[in-house]
């Protein structure tokens, strides 16, 4: 994928020893407000332009995987940056505690179902990654069972990769002290309220055992064919914006073309 070099210093290198702790959740200051919003809104017009082409020529397909804490902003980045996308060709799929049914099968069952079809744009809010997160932070599988699954994730996203389908990941790294500034705000606003859950609060003491999950799942699983990207997402302006630019950058890459159209259509007479 020859995506900008701009912000290649926050993809995760295949097999690194991640240490979220030295990636600052407020960026590199490299990027003010004034020019990340431009940006943003430069790229957005180009992800809307971009997908009306793979629509319409319906032979590639883009996964676009959000992982985060609590209170992250993976509902705020699909919302942000897929404003304007037509929804025929753009789907999320959000994956809460699994079903019944959906426990009687592989981990990857349910997911794989969810995966773009060709010249679609798919969105996960949460993903297959949960079953090497969660699982792993809360003791639900033993390590014998969850580690494997770096492998089987591995394979899959290959898999995807060589069908026509790019994948690209995205963890939203907020710090402590903004996922707390959030979930007050959320208290205090009578529209936001429904969001918030006293399991929030259950999750958040568990903040240390998540850092080392994802540090082992981002270094594990960030490949050629489907990179991680750590961003820093205490600024919504520079997470939006770096979002934007690197799914512009992916679209752009994949250079999806109108069809061709049919032949005489300059002797085609509407009738009346």
């Amino acid at each position: 994928m020859k995506t900008a070099a701009r912000f290649d210093h926050y993809r995760v290198l295949p097999g690194a020893k991640l240490d979220l702790s030295k990636i600052d959740q407020e960026g590199d200051g490299k990027l003010d407000k004034d020019d990340a919003k431009a940006l943003f809104e430069e790229e957005r017009a180009s992800i809307i332009a971009s997908q009306e082409k793979l629509y319409a020529e319906g032979k590639q397909s883009l996964l676009i995987v959000l992982q985060a804490m609590d209170a992250g902003g993976k509902d705020g980045t699909i919302e942000d940056v897929f404003r304007g996308v037509n929804p025929q060709g753009c789907r999320v799929s959000s994956f809460k505690v699994p079903t019944a049914e959906e426990l009687a099968h592989d981990f990857l069952w349910r997911v794989h179902a969810q995966a773009p079809g060709k010249g679609q744009i798919t969105i996960f809010n949460r993903s297959h990654y949960e079953d090497v997160l969660v699982v792993r932070v809360k003791n639900i599988v033993p390590e014998s069972v969850w580690r494997p699954r770096y492998a089987l994730i591995n394979d899959f996203e290959r898999l995807l990769a060589t069908s026509g389908t790019r994948v690209l990941k995205f963890f939203l790294h907020i710090s402590k002290k903004e996922q707390k500034k959030r979930f007050e705000s959320r208290l205090a606003d009578e529209n936001d309220r429904w969001k918030w859950s006293p399991g929030d609060l259950v999750e958040r003491a568990l903040w240390d055992r998540y850092e080392e999950a994802y540090e082992g799942a981002l270094g594990e699983c960030s490949t050629e064919a489907a990179p991680w990207y750590v961003i820093p997402a205490d600024k919504k302006w520079l997470r939006n914006a770096m979002v934007a630019h690197l799914v512009a950058a992916m679209l752009r890459d994949m250079d999806p073309r109108f069809p061709p159209p049919l032949p005489d259509l300059g002797r085609v007479k509407i009738p009346d």
